[in-house]
């Protein structure tokens, strides 16, 4: 049997339909070329509405359809294509897997960055209680980035080289409104981790804070400092936390031979914080900006000291990559009072806000200013932007 006596009748048709418009075309393609006179029969030939070439035209008809949707949908994803920063090249041997929990968030963002523009495999982790998916979001579909959506108060099975644990609320109206969900990820998340760390033999990094030091009684205060912290307050949800999950780095480092560093974080501030997140550069510069009165507690005269996130970052990466494991300060020892700053913002932001004083917070620090010469001496660190 011939080949077209074994193909269906229907399908010889087609076949010699398609052909027919072939042999039209370029027929006329060789008229225009010549620039010919189209004969009486050649314009039958091309204008003709027998049933047989109405059918054929209008097969190809939609088959030029097909084209052209296919062309808009290839031309929409070319204008569409992400242009992502371009990040260093570094070689198997070098480039590390590093995982980071809260990365979504305000610091976490800012160190996803500077990892990623170094040319590692980031994974970010988030449960984006406080987390925002738009400050990672420049970084998704990237082949070295990952973003997943997680509690770490359950476990996580990835294979990575470094953790940064940075997942906790971190503001005031934040860690306190929901105080066991606070207790929980800075427990049962840091028990997690760092049975990720063990398993996967990885180094891990807790950012841990200068709230472990309470009301503090000495000043400025370094990292040998116990703390004086009120245990049953409302901050204790967070401070406590912090506490228990510093010990119990110590303690997989001491039984299970985990790799640890600890950062103890002072007061931040930069790009992506949250405006209403209730921490006090946000609050007085929404306030300053909505011409309402700005609204400090007590008499103003709490001091504090702000590092830029930039600064943050920079000894985050240090106390990672270095061979230094006890607790290290990272923060600006440049004091302020809450009413200079108050007033700082005010003649930045312009405007004829008033200062209003509100009563005082209960266990809210009194002073609070970070002693850095165990990160000079052993980081080579110190903040770069004047607060």
């Amino acid at each position: 049997m011939t080949l077209w006596n074994s193909l269906p009748l229907r399908m010889i048709r087609k076949k010699l339909r398609m052909a027919a418009v072939f042999v039209c075309l370029l027929l006329a393609l060789t008229v225009m070329y010549h620039q010919l006179p189209v004969s009486a029969d050649v314009t039958r030939l091309l204008t003709g509405r027998s049933a047989n070439a109405a059918a054929a035209e209008g097969e190809s008809g939609g088959l030029q359809e097909e084209l052209r949707k296919m062309e808009y949908k290839i031309k929409t994803l070319e204008q569409g294509k992400k242009i992502y920063p371009e990040v260093k090249f570094l070689t198997y041997r070098d480039r590390k897997r590093i995982l980071v929990t809260g990365g979504a968030g305000f610091v976490g963002s800012h160190l996803v960055d500077r990892l990623m523009m170094q040319g590692h495999e980031v994974t970010v982790v988030d449960n984006f209680f406080t987390g925002r998916k738009r400050n990672v979001e420049h970084w998704v579909g990237h082949e070295n980035f990952e973003l997943l959506h997680h509690d770490i108060v359950n476990p996580l099975y990835i294979e990575v080289d470094q953790i940064y644990h940075l997942a906790s609320p971190a503001s005031p109206p934040n860690y306190m409104y929901n105080p066991i969900k606070t207790l929980k990820t800075n427990t049962l998340g840091t028990i997690n981790m760092l049975g990720l760390a063990k398993r996967v033999r990885a180094r891990l990094l807790l950012a841990s804070t200068s709230e472990v030091y309470g009301d503090p009684e000495i000043h400025p205060q370094n990292e040998d400092y116990w703390g004086h912290v009120n245990p049953i307050g409302p901050r204790a949800c967070y401070d406590e936390g912090k506490r228990v999950a510093e010990t119990m780095c110590y303690a997989y480092e001491k039984q299970e031979n985990v790799e640890v560093r600890v950062a103890r974080i002072f007061n931040t501030f930069g790009p992506r914080m949250h405006m209403n997140d209730g921490r006090v550069v946000s609050n007085f510069i929404l306030q300053a900006l909505q011409n309402e009165s700005i609204t400090v507690y007590g008499e103003g005269e709490q001091t504090r000291s702000f590092q830029y996130v930039s600064d943050l970052v920079d000894g985050l990466l240090a106390l990672m990559n270095s061979n230094y494991s006890q607790p290290v300060n990272l923060g600006n020892p440049d004091e302020h009072s809450i009413m200079e700053f108050a007033r700082i913002i005010r003649s930045l932001v312009g405007g004829a806000s008033e200062i209003i004083k509100n009563p005082a917070k209960e266990d809210d620090p009194r002073r609070r200013k970070p002693d850095i010469a165990r990160a000079q001496k052993y980081l080579n660190w110190s903040p770069q932007v004047k607060s």
